[in-house]
């Protein structure tokens, strides 16, 4: 995997195309800490040229999962991070024709690691809450299209996600991520 540092940010290539770790340069002292978390010319040179349009936030319970969404039409590209507590955070490979097609990349986000996860157009996402509570903010390129939103089985095995869920545990879903249709459907 190859690495780009550019200013406070160290971008990591990951196994699947254009899917990105980024480490962030965080100034501590006995005051407390300051850290850039995104400045456009760096993220160009680091290889992840967006225009961000649109910020969330999100806040979950532990064993919450979210996921896995993508939009149909209107892909979007994420910037994600934590800024409290830790999350699994997973992208999925949905491009067709890509080598990589249906492959997955994981990452633990946390407060305390400040990382960032990057995720281009043409991926579905999502995140399992491993801390006791989490807030969970991401940058996307193009507006949420309420209309245009798909969505994959959290455990398919087609896809074969490894959650670090604790033994015998159920992951938190909502109604509508409970019946997300297989990698298989999607496919046809």
């Amino acid at each position: 995997m190859s690495q780009v540092t550019s200013g406070n940010f160290t971008f990591t290539d990951t196994s699947i195309e254009g899917v990105k770790i980024v480490d962030v340069k965080a100034y501590d002292d006995d005051r407390g800490s300051f850290a850039e978390t995104y400045k456009r010319p760096d993220f160009i040179a680091g290889g992840i040229d967006c225009e961000f349009v649109q910020d969330n936030q999100s806040s979950s319970s532990k064993g919450v999962l979210r996921g896995l969404h993508f939009q149909i039409e209107h892909p979007q590209a994420k910037l994600v991070r934590v800024i409290a507590g830790s999350v699994f955070d997973v992208a999925v490979d949905l491009r067709e024709g890509s080598s990589t097609f249906g492959g997955w990349e994981g990452v633990e986000l946390t407060a305390e690691n400040r990382r960032q996860f990057f995720i281009p157009r043409g991926f579905a996402h999502g995140f399992l809450v491993l801390s006791e509570h989490a807030e969970f903010c991401y940058k996307c390129d193009d507006v949420y299209h309420p209309n245009d939103e798909g969505g994959l089985a959290w455990d398919d095995s087609d896809i074969g996600i490894d959650w670090p869920l604790e033994a015998g545990a159920q992951p938190i879903l909502s109604d509508k991520d409970a019946q997300n249709p297989s990698f298989t459907t999607f496919k046809h």
